[in-house]
């Protein structure tokens, strides 16, 4: 375990705005691969999971921006930004006047990135740091998820607990680029973004990306 999470992302980022929400400032990443390299290498021998918290994925980049530019979907509302990353849909969730935003994530590394992003953007996020995708989501008015399709397995467990959310009446944003394992069908779309990405992350230059509203299940 990293004994100064905080110091390590400081250390390790520069803080910066994405491209698709420059209102917003996040602690990122200046080169991919020395850090995504580094993790694999050194710190996965102490059980550290790659740095996902350590880049602007488009997925959250599309339900930050669509938040901000539409703050009637979470005003008032408390928010959960599932496996949240840096934080970026907590904190815009939080700009577009949330009453409250919870950033879960079960990496220590993210939780010190979003504290330090929570705090650049001067705004309060509270930060989960247990599984919860083996519980029923309450509590919540709205939850955003960004980028949670990548790898079957995860997008499997995370489509079956949102669509459950979705049932109980909770808003469920799902913000995707075309990953492989998203779902085709029962969403709703609310909205289309060109997202410039980095060619050491994918394999162009921009990320046409949905974000859509997760329908019952």
């Amino acid at each position: 375990m990293i004994d100064d999470p905080e110091g390590f992302v400081t250390r390790n980022t520069s803080r910066r705005s994405a491209p698709l929400v420059p209102e917003i400032l996040l602690h990122l990443a200046d080169a991919v691969m020395p850090l995504w390299e580094m993790t694999e290498a050194d710190l996965e021998r102490q059980g550290i999971p790659p740095p996902y918290w350590a880049f602007a994925w488009p997925g959250g980049q599309a339900v930050a921006r669509l938040i901000l530019d539409r703050p009637e979907l979470v005003k008032g509302k408390q928010v959960l930004d599932l496996g949240a990353g840096g934080g970026i849909a907590a904190i815009a969730a939080m700009k577009a006047g949330a009453a409250q935003a919870t950033a879960n994530d079960i990496d220590a590394l993210a939780l010190a990135a979003i504290a330090l992003n929570a705090a650049a953007n001067k705004v309060a996020v509270d930060v989960l740091d247990r599984d919860l995708l083996d519980d029923p989501a309450r509590g919540w008015d709205v939850i955003l998820a960004g980028d949670l399709c990548y790898e079957k397995p995860m997008a499997g467990r995370v489509m079956g607990w949102l669509r459950a959310a979705a049932s109980r009446g909770t808003t469920v944003l799902l913000g995707d680029p075309g990953r492989a394992y998203a779902p085709a069908d029962g969403l709703y779309k609310l909205g289309d973004f060109a997202v410039p990405v980095s060619r050491d992350l994918e394999d162009r230059d921009i990320r046409h990306t949905a974000v859509w509203q997760v329908l019952p299940g």
